[in-house]
């Protein structure tokens, strides 16, 4: 896949609730995702299998009352980014957020090879 077929594809997985779904198909076995803070398990992530469970943290962990994705946003041959606004609830605390990011997205050989989130203060 190119560079412009991978970002579209991650955008529109995100906002048709197939994110899950695309890990296997855009992501390189080796990838690293990278958080802006450590929550709790350290800021990197590295392998499909880790970011996999990142995605299951997150879905035991919150519930989305809300999400909007704006791109793709292309950069130069192997970049992109995406901002994701989105309305969280924490299930423990049932305390409710709404939060802004920027993650960037770097591609090699057709693949997600690094994915790096940050957030607004």
């Amino acid at each position: 896949m190119t560079l412009q077929e991978i970002a579209k594809e991650l955008v529109a997985g995100c906002r048709e609730d197939r994110a899950r779904q695309n890990l296997d198909r855009l992501y390189a076995s080796d990838a690293v995702s990278v958080e802006a803070m450590d929550m709790g398990g350290g800021r990197e992530t590295h392998g499909l299998a880790g970011i996999h469970g990142k995605h299951d943290w997150w879905e035991a962990n919150f519930i989305v009352h809300g999400l909007t994705v704006e791109g793709p946003y292309l950069h130069g041959e192997d970049r992109f980014a995406v901002v994701f606004g989105m309305d969280t609830e924490n299930k423990t605390s049932h305390e409710r957020h709404q939060e802004r990011e920027v993650a960037v997205y770097h591609v090699k050989d057709g693949k997600i090879v690094r994915e790096e989130f940050f957030y607004a203060s």
